[in-house]
């Protein structure tokens, strides 16, 4: 039973956080001193996370055309091979790719320098000189967030699709532009549109989750790497779930 309360406790807290700072969303844009803290973030979500993104999506999509073509070469229908990887990747595994890495690179490091300020009393300073931490280290975090997910999710999608066009050209004999046009004949906008979703919607929860955490930080640095471990762990969770219920939602 008190696993049950903690558990609620944490998801309604998880809630707050997450209702109160999108409220702040149009203070962070307005006020000069977030807009600079939103771009420092959104560098810091976008720009230096590349090189993994890309490594992840890379291998990602060369090894949806490794296992895909060698079935489809057992019924010599390797010519669908670009429009298996792009549907794979455009439904799922782009915005699911892009998820896991953003959990693991930003939020992360979110729940702990937050958890740090918080063990340190910075955050208990804000308040006293009357700045709202939701709106000064909440926000800006969760809107770089909740901006740069659906656009690195789609630079997943071209990335992975180029993997397995690579793959498919030099391992299974597959025309490159045959696979590129089989890859984009297959695309939808809908599909598009269900996956930047995804995307948007694991930000927003990535950014809440590690914000949230580091907020209820306690017990000096072991707190804090608590703190960061259960957020790598709720955002993986919440990642997968909310993945299956926006796919049941949107094919139904």
């Amino acid at each position: 039973m008190n696993s049950v309360v903690k558990v609620l406790s944490i998801v309604g807290w998880t809630g707050m956080v997450t209702a109160r700072s999108v409220a702040y969303f149009p203070s962070v844009l307005v006020r000069r001193t977030s807009r600079q803290a939103l771009f420092t973030h959104l560098y810091q979500t976008g720009i230096r996370t590349l090189p993994v993104i890309t490594v992840v999506s890379l291998f990602t999509g060369m090894i949806l055309a490794l296992q895909v073509g060698l079935e489809l070469r057992r019924f010599n229908q390797e010519v669908y091979l670009g429009a298996a990887v792009m549907m794979s990747l455009i439904r799922e595994m782009a915005p699911f790719s892009c998820g896991l890495c953003l959990a693991a690179c930003v939020g992360s490091a979110i729940a702990a320098e937050i958890g740090t300020m918080k063990v340190n009393e910075e955050i208990a300073a804000l308040e006293v000189m009357a700045i709202p931490p939701m709106r000064f280290l909440a926000a800006p975090r969760i809107l770089a967030l909740v901006v740069m997910a659906p656009l690195i999710a789609f630079y997943c999608c071209i990335i992975g699709t180029v993997g397995g066009g690579i793959v498919g050209h030099t391992q299974l004999g597959v025309d490159f532009r045959q696979y590129m046009a089989s890859a984009m004949s297959i695309a939808e906008n809908k599909d598009l549109a269900v996956g930047l979703f995804k995307a948007l919607v694991f930000g927003l929860v990535i950014g809440s989750v590690s914000v949230a955490e580091g907020f209820r930080t306690k017990m000096g640095a072991m707190g804090v790497g608590r703190a960061t471990q259960h957020s790598v762990i709720a955002s993986f969770l919440m990642i997968l779930m909310f993945g299956y219920m926006i796919t049941r939602m949107c094919y139904r």
